[in-house]
């Protein structure tokens, strides 16, 4: 890997935020695509790199998977099985893979992905470190739409904030960046870092990126995919049609500051890296006048509560046949061993 370029000015920290599509049904191919990517994101020094939401397992944008209000085709169950197979189990073989990514180039890595967890699917955010552990993760709370038919519903319990030199990192993806209520926990957790891993490419997810970091007086880190007809096998059925240059989803990644102002992007129609430098001391600049979870708060008037509590759908009381304790789901999923790989010189 060539040398990476890193942050001249003292103080600062480089951040940056990829725009590019799956591979959709392809596996192995999307994280050999996104091997290059971080391999770019690398040599421009990159210290913490989002990548979009769905970006490993795909966003199959414009199938139905045969449903109909009361009936589903065979057609749209052969689409979800596929579906499931390029899917990821977390932790897993390709965790592993993608955590050797984050220890290459020494950065910490937030990366979408379809997580499957026996027959069901998430849409989940990774992170890792610069090590390649994977440092937690983050279940989408509330499927969109269509989203609900092949997608499970995220608890409370997967909302990590994770540290880093850069700063506090978090995610919502794409639509969980309109729950307030889901902002006001993340903001309580202490979040400079939102990560907004997205397939949005509306003009007016732009003014909502903004808004949220003024809101937050944070840095807003917004990756959503590029991609086109050409990025999905011939036989993928979409409402959008078959030529290869159709622009399923067009992108318009950004890095937004703590005061609303755009620092790189944002960017349409094309595959790109985009990179910022950051100052975290503008954090605290910003929430001079405005921090919404300390004294611009009103706790006397406004209350939130907040359920961590894994919500296993079936829970086994005291131990199984082989005398040892019976575990949730969630509370079985441990982190990844560090990944060594050879890193930049």
């Amino acid at each position: 890997m060539p040398t990476p370029f890193p942050c001249p000015t003292p103080g600062l920290r480089r951040v940056a935020v990829v725009q590019a599509g799956s591979s959709l049904f392809d596996l192995p191919r999307t994280l050999d695509r996104m091997e290059a990517l971080c391999d770019r994101a690398a040599q421009q020094g990159a210290e913490l790199v989002v990548f979009p939401e769905a970006y490993v397992g795909g966003y199959p944008k414009g199938l139905d998977f045969g449903a109909r209000v009361g009936t589903r085709s065979a057609a749209g169950r052969q689409d979800y099985a596929r579906y499931w197979q390029s899917a990821i189990t977390v932790p897993g073989p390709e965790c592993r893979r993608i955590g050797s990514f984050a220890a290459r180039m020494r950065a910490h890595l937030v990366v979408g992905v379809i997580e499957r967890d026996g027959a069901t699917l998430y849409c989940t955010a990774l992170f890792f470190g610069p090590d390649g552990a994977l440092l937690g993760k983050h279940r989408k709370l509330m499927p969109t739409a269509s989203e609900r038919l092949i997608w499970g519903q995220g608890d409370g319990s997967t909302l990590p904030v994770v540290d880093s030199p850069v700063g506090r990192i978090g995610a919502a993806i794409c639509w969980e960046n309109y729950m307030p209520h889901l902002r006001c926990a993340l903001y309580a957790k202490g979040v400079t870092i939102w990560c907004a891993p997205t397939v949005d490419e509306r003009d007016i997810w732009q003014a909502s990126m903004r808004h949220i970091a003024y809101e937050g007086r944070m840095f807003v880190l917004s990756a959503c995919q590029y991609l086109t007809r050409a990025d999905a096998p011939e036989d993928y059925d979409c409402v959008q049609g078959h030529d290869p240059a159709t622009v399923l989803i067009r992108g318009g990644s950004v890095i937004i500051g703590p005061l609303g102002d755009v620092l790189a992007g944002p960017v349409y129609d094309r595959e790109e890296v985009l990179v910022a430098d950051i100052d975290p001391m503008d954090v605290i600049r910003g929430r001079y006048d405005l921090d919404v979870v300390g004294h611009y708060a009103r706790p006397d008037v406004f209350a939130l509560t907040v359920d961590e509590t894994p919500r296993a759908p079936v829970r086994f009381a005291g131990a199984t046949p082989q005398g040892e304790p019976t575990a949730a789901p969630a509370e079985r999923a441990a982190e990844s061993p560090p990944v060594t790989a050879d890193a930049a010189p």
